[in-house]
């Protein structure tokens, strides 16, 4: 070992390595204080030159307070006893990182400081004084709390052990899984592995099979891999599904004596055609007044889920259905989402309903909250509505078309005040009865799919109105809102010199209402233009998201000051939530604990996000999975994205997107230009930038990691 430390230190030992070994020492030794005579011996620098150089580097890193000279010629780290909580956050490729608790700028942690910490984990470091010309580093002292411990991926099974094999980008080493904990499973099987000890001096993390998924590459199993990989739950409990199937559907007589009893109004649903779950319906009647009355109903799942039982934990937990290519992974069990709470046709249902008055011009004259009981005569998909709008025949064809009037005359005035007209297109794959898509097509919303939208949109923010404006000049009680801030200034410059190089302009500066003119200005402009895709993008990009909380800001993308998610509890905990509050606070109840309603709704919020992360991620699989049957030939595209490693490119006709590595652009050497989104040849000056239309060949496709490689169909 000696031999080999001598070796390291040796006479050619250059400046940079001995700075290198010195930190390094001083890093395992760092409550010690070290002598210079100790210094020498433990690194085996034994010639003159190599002991002066040292003592300039001592000299140095005591200057830039990195060690301190606690006496003449000893030395300690100096860490200034500054330790720090946050998020670690590994990197496969070493580079990890640390991020401060209420932010700040990340810290570098070397793996050898990182204590195993992954991915997400709270943890608690020692941040050592800056150097001159280097970046901040900590480590890890202790991990307060494990973010993430199971990882998917695919085994890899020898004779005594096996490996699990993850695709998953902050995990540089395999899983080391004894034979004993395989759970059966075999070379090729897509698997859950918990990791359960890292050794220190371990390489690889030790780990132990929780579940089998399947043979890697059949749908089932790739779709609960994608759920899994994002920590959602991919099979429902046995229990609660039991439970839900006790719930009788029958609704007794004194409950539907409680209710306003709308069953002999006009009243249906309009919905996706493959939809099960019917959260929301419309009726309709002409007042004596002349007046139409409009009614929202939706779905009364509180009545049937009650807090605390094993279906509302259950729901509470996944926060969201889960919205999947190829399949709904539900928040409620099967008989509830699709039966019992289901506004299905010609039956009986109980419903939370918000009743609206509205003349010819669709102003609200008055409206009330109520809980109501429904009986849908007709069930409507988008298309069959739409047809009804187009045609003027059809069935309900005058109920339909009077909503549709008061549902533009809404719209136009939501527009009118502010609100922003993202209307984008999705990404919508046919599949056959194994899963495999065998084509792409967009789902483009229609007058139909706007009808319902805007009456979700009214019902929404006129309960949030109630309970955040109360009539009697209180203090509102605490409710969920559903807010969303106003853009970042800094994206919405960095989009606005973005756009100029297709020819627009956009205000960045100004009124709520200024902004979000000229953002709809912009859209209107890019309507079936080439770029109107990649344009919509990156304006979502430089939005905010929207959030569940209980501090109201208002919804700038909608310019509403109150707004809420009430008209879908079937599929969202919530609206779930904000029913209970209606009915708490109808009757006079006290506020509920904010600190508690905020706790559930951020928990609401972050699993909004992972559902919307798996939803991507098996978009991207399907993109993949369709393309790899088309390898070789070549499409019109448009560039969607610029990194050091390539260029990201969006076919046009189905919106896939696969990379060109910058490697395989072979007619110069091309750098990264971060400031104007663009690649630049060295010799030639060739730029390529964000948004130029490109044709491209599909070169490669990987199932595995999700990713399309390309190729340029020429040297253009």
């Amino acid at each position: 070992m000696a031999k080999k430390k001598e070796k390291k230190a040796g006479k050619r030992m250059k400046k940079k390595e001995l700075v290198k070994v010195l930190l390094e020492f001083f890093h395992t030794k760092q409550d010690e204080v070290l002598s210079l005579k100790y210094i020498f011996e433990q690194l085996h620098l034994t010639t003159h030159p190599l002991k002066m150089l040292c003592m300039d580097i001592l000299s140095e890193l005591s200057m830039d307070d990195y060690i301190t000279e606690v006496d003449k010629h000893k030395y300690k780290l100096n860490n200034h006893g500054v330790e720090m909580t946050g998020t670690f956050q590994r990197k496969s490729n070493g580079k990890n990182s640390f991020i401060p608790e209420g932010g700040g700028e990340p810290i570098f942690v070397a793996e050898r400081n990182s204590a195993h910490a992954m991915n997400n984990d709270k943890v608690r470091i020692a941040f050592y004084a800056k150097r001159r010309g280097r970046e901040a580093e900590g480590e890890v002292i202790e991990i307060l709390e494990r973010a993430n411990d199971t990882f998917v991926g695919t085994l890899e099974v020898a004779k005594s052990y096996a490996f699990l094999v993850t695709e998953n980008r902050t995990l540089a080493n395999d899983i080391f899984i004894p034979k004993e904990k395989l759970k059966g499973g075999k070379t090729g099987d897509k698997a859950i592995v918990k990791v359960v000890e890292w050794p220190d001096k371990a390489k690889n993390p030790i780990g132990q099979v929780i579940d089998i998924l399947g043979r890697a590459g059949d749908n089932t199993t790739e779709m609960h891999a994608i759920l899994a990989e994002f920590g959602l739950p991919y099979v429902y409990p046995a229990a609660v599904e039991k439970a839900a199937d006790k719930i009788p559907a029958e609704i007794s007589a004194e409950e539907i004596a409680r209710r306003e009893d709308f069953r002999g109004v006009t009243t249906f649903t309009i919905d996706p055609k493959d939809a099960k779950d019917f959260d929301d319906a419309l009726s309709i009647r002409r007042l004596d007044n002349g007046h139409w009355e409009v009614g929202v109903h939706i779905a009364d799942v509180s009545y049937y889920v009650k807090p605390g039982s094993i279906i509302d934990k259950e729901a509470e937990h996944r926060g969201t259905s889960v919205y999947l290519v190829d399949r709904v992974v539900p928040m409620l069990p099967e008989r509830l989402c699709n039966d019992v709470c289901s506004l299905r046709p010609d039956e009986e249902k109980l419903t939370f309903s918000c009743i609206f008055e509205l003349n010819d011009e669709a102003e609200v004259q008055k409206s009330h909250i109520a809980r109501t009981v429904i009986r849908s005569n007709r069930r409507f998909a988008y298309e069959e509505a739409q047809a009804v709008i187009e045609s003027g025949e059809g069935d309900f064809k005058d109920e339909i078309l009077t909503l549709n009037d008061l549902a533009q005359k809404l719209r136009k005035r939501r527009f009118e005040h502010g609100s922003i007209n993202f209307d984008r297109h999705e990404v919508k794959f046919d599949i056959d009865e194994n899963g495999k898509p065998i084509g792409v097509y967009f789902k483009v919303s229609k007058e139909a799919n706007k009808l319902i939208e805007e009456f979700m949109l009214l019902a929404n923010r006129t309960v949030a109105e109630f309970v955040g404006k109360p009539k009697d000049g209180r203090k509102p009680k605490a409710f969920v809102y559903r807010v969303h801030d106003l853009p970042d200034p800094d994206k919405m410059s960095s989009f606005a010199a973005f756009i100029t190089r297709f020819g627009y302009k956009i205000k960045t500066e100004g009124s709520k209402s200024d902004l979000s003119k000229g953002i709809n200005s912009l859209l209107a402009k890019v309507q079936g233009r080439p770029e109107e895709n990649l344009v919509e993008t990156i304006a979502i990009r430089a939005m905010a998201k929207a959030i569940y909380t209980t501090v109201n800001i208002g919804h700038y993308g909608l310019a509403f000051d109150y707004y809420t998610h009430f008209t879908s509890p079937i599929r969202r905990y919530p609206d779930l939530m904000v029913h209970r509050l209606l009915e708490r606070y109808m009757a006079g109840g006290r506020s509920v604990n904010v600190q508690a309603l905020e706790d559930e709704c951020e928990h609401a919020s972050d699993m909004e996000q992972l559902a919307a992360n798996a939803e991507r991620a098996s978009i991207k699989y399907k993109q993949v999975e369709y393309m790899s049957e088309r390898l070789g030939q070549e499409y019109d595209g448009v560039i969607s994205g610029i990194t050091e490693w390539g260029l990201y490119v969006e076919i046009n006709e189905n919106k896939c997107e696969g990379l060109v590595p910058i490697r395989d652009l072979e007619d110069d050497y091309y750098e990264f230009d971060e400031k104007n989104y663009c690649l630049m040849g060295r010799r030639t000056h060739r730029i390529y930038r964000l948004g130029d239309p490109i044709r491209i060949k599909v070169a490669r496709a990987n199932l595995e990691r999700k990713q399309l490689d390309f190729a340029l169909a020429e040297q253009q």
